[in-house]
């Protein structure tokens, strides 16, 4: 059972930082980010939705992805940057393990919604003419469902073995969130338990997630090979360059994070790196997908301008 004082009292966050002046530039910078990550994801899903040009599998998990990091995001930036402007950074139990839960949900749920992605477009180069037979609608909507229960029940697990510990050597939680690792550190007792659902549970997400990207991306790369002109070969990869990028930036950190032997954990450190793919990624990802793609561009361009171009403006803008 949960230490009663600290389950009425809750953590104290230490933050990312103590300097005053270094506080003020990171809410400034984090309050940024926050309002882009916000804005791009909305500009997507909006442009997706309303598009029907964009009504296509690739788009749709696009559209997943774009909700997800914003409910992403939103589970640890709003708090931080309150944090940045209170002199004591409290969150109460409860509070705790309602972010503990969305922060691992979403976190797993993009994990899983990558490696649908990747699945996507292996379909679309290796099947090329059974791509619309094999990812129809129906199946499309079955795999986002997939994606968000494995999400949810995976942070389920962690957040249920994560709060039944007692918590007795200190309310100060050496983070800006609350995460598993600095809070395995401040429980008294045995958390071997604990770690085994980390790397069970988690590591099924994480990594089985990262191999069936890996492995679509092995045939993907080998049916790219095969194609004989060069433009071809080009135009098969620029589908997946975007969708590679987010990749390499998401499972790289996150693997490094939660999936390594719990001495090696260094808190003061580590809690650097779920800026990079809890709240950077986010960011960044509406500005991968739609960077150099004239699909979305078109689209953009006859949602929010078509009133001010000529009618063949979003044509050419192809």
């Amino acid at each position: 059972m949960e230490d009663n004082t600290t389950q009425l009292t809750g953590f104290i966050l230490l933050g990312l930082t103590d300097n005053a002046q270094s506080q003020f530039i990171l809410f400034v910078f984090f309050l940024v980010v926050y309002v882009i990550t916000v804005l791009g994801n909305s500009l997507m899903v909006i442009t997706i939705s309303l598009s029907s040009a964009l009504h296509s599998p690739m788009y749709f998990f696009i559209c997943n992805l774009s909700i997800v990091d914003m409910c992403y995001t939103t589970s640890t930036v709003p708090k931080l940057l309150l944090d940045f402007l209170s002199d004591v950074k409290r969150i109460s139990f409860f509070g705790c393990l309602a972010q503990l839960y969305s922060f691992i949900s979403f976190g797993g749920i993009e994990c899983v919604l990558l490696a649908a992605m990747a699945g996507d477009r292996y379909v679309a180069i290796c099947m090329p003419l059974r791509y619309t037979e094999v990812m129809s609608w129906k199946m499309c909507m079955v795999v986002a469902i997939l994606c968000w229960m494995a999400g949810l029940l995976n942070s389920l697990a962690h957040t249920v073995f994560t709060f039944r510990l007692p918590f007795c050597k200190s309310r100060s939680l050496n983070h800006f969130f609350c995460d598993i690792p600095p809070l395995l550190a401040l429980s008294c007792a045995d958390t071997t338990v604990n770690e085994v659902v980390v790397y069970t549970a988690g590591g099924s997400v994480i990594l089985g997630s990262f191999l069936l990207t890996i492995m679509s991306y092995i045939f993907i790369v080998k049916a790219i090979l095969k194609i004989k002109t060069a433009s071809g070969r080009q135009k098969a990869f620029s589908t997946c360059a975007s969708h590679l990028a987010v990749v390499t930036l998401y499972f790289g950190t996150i693997v490094f994070t939660y999936i390594r032997p719990a001495s090696t954990y260094s808190l003061d450190h580590d809690r650097v790196v779920p800026v990079l793919y809890g709240i950077i990624t986010p960011m960044l990802n509406p500005i991968i997908y739609s960077f150099r793609n004239k699909e979305v561009h078109g689209a953009l361009i006859k949602i929010f301008f078509a009133q001010n171009y000529p009618p063949n403006s979003a044509k050419n803008a192809k």
